[in-house]
């Protein structure tokens, strides 16, 4: 993954700004990321190359403060829990 890919998901789909109790989990943050390469027309790197990605960003992937924002997050959520819909 380039650390471009990488950064452009960050701001895309990802936010600190919100309060978050715990966080996104390790699997929530590979779904969001793989619903954010979807409509990014981008294949998905395997989750350790994601992994390896967020921590040279300091973000540990089983705890952080993240919380899911913008198309991406619709996304994951719809795909998630298709009841919703």
């Amino acid at each position: 993954m380039t650390s471009t890919h990488f950064e452009r998901f960050l701001v895309e789909a990802v936010t600190t700004d919100r309060e978050s109790e715990s966080g996104l989990t390790a699997d929530e943050l590979y779904g969001l990321y793989t619903s954010w390469c979807l409509i990014n027309l981008l294949q998905p790197e395997p989750p350790r190359e994601l992994w390896e990605a967020l921590r040279a960003q300091r973000i540990d992937p089983g705890n952080n403060n993240l919380a899911m924002t913008g198309a991406a997050a619709t996304d994951y959520i719809l795909a998630s829990a298709p009841d919703l819909v």
